[in-house]
């Protein structure tokens, strides 16, 4: 009989409460100390890509940290927009619409995903379009979208501090706003589109098991 393993201690596990520290103390800092914050912040996002590396080059792939991982980048980037929301009242609105669309897509993608796995319906499998094919199956694509997303909104952070070195006649972190914000926005469309097949898949399963019940009766 061999012995169980300890999943909390598989190292893209580890890396992952690295992240949740990091970006506790970013959170600690975001309102006094900009480059402490933007630091951790930005050291926790990136270390985002190095757990997936770890959990494949150890086999360590797990549910655990799927989940860790997945909260992680949800939570750290609501802080950020909440305090952006404070920064920037005029467009507080926007911020919290952001925050929305993120949290509520991501949880009803992730909620449905595991009760496919449980049933044999058949879904709408996004992957079979050509364009969501790339973003699901180039790495770098997905780090592109990942990391422009919240370089945009970093950005935008750090900007209420300063505006950075000057480049060209524009700031630097400016200048990173404006290259993302197309970035984000693409970002925030394919969360709604997650969403949206996640609430049609989750209708299909909740029809085939009324469909269920009623032959039991």
């Amino acid at each position: 009989m061999t012995e169980s393993e300890n999943i909390f201690i598989f190292v893209p596990n580890i890396i992952g409460y690295a992240r949740v520290i990091l970006a506790l103390i970013s959170f600690y800092f975001m309102s006094t100390n900009h480059v402490i914050a933007i630091c951790c912040y930005v050291t926790s996002a990136l270390l985002d890509a190095f757990d997936g590396h770890a959990a494949r080059y150890f086999n360590q792939s797990t549910k655990f940290g799927a989940i860790l991982d997945q909260l992680t980048d949800r939570v750290g980037t609501m802080c950020l927009m909440a305090n952006l929301s404070h920064f920037y009242p005029d467009y507080s609105f926007w911020f919290l619409v952001s925050m929305t669309i993120d949290i509520a897509c991501h949880w009803i993608y992730l909620h449905t995903s595991l009760l496919q796995g449980k049933t044999s319906h058949k879904f709408i499998d996004m992957s079979e379009n050509p364009i969501m094919s790339v973003y699901y199956n180039n790495r770098t694509v997905l780090f592109i979208m990942c990391s422009g997303n919240e370089a945009f909104y970093a950005a935008l952070y750090v900007l209420h501090f300063t505006e950075g070195p000057i480049l060209v006649g524009i700031s630097l972190f400016k200048a990173i706003c404006i290259i993302s914000a197309p970035i984000a926005l693409v970002k925030t469309i394919l969360s709604l589109i997650h969403g949206y097949v996640a609430c049609r898949n989750l209708a299909i399963i909740d029809v085939k098991e009324r469909e269920q019940l009623r032959k039991v009766k």
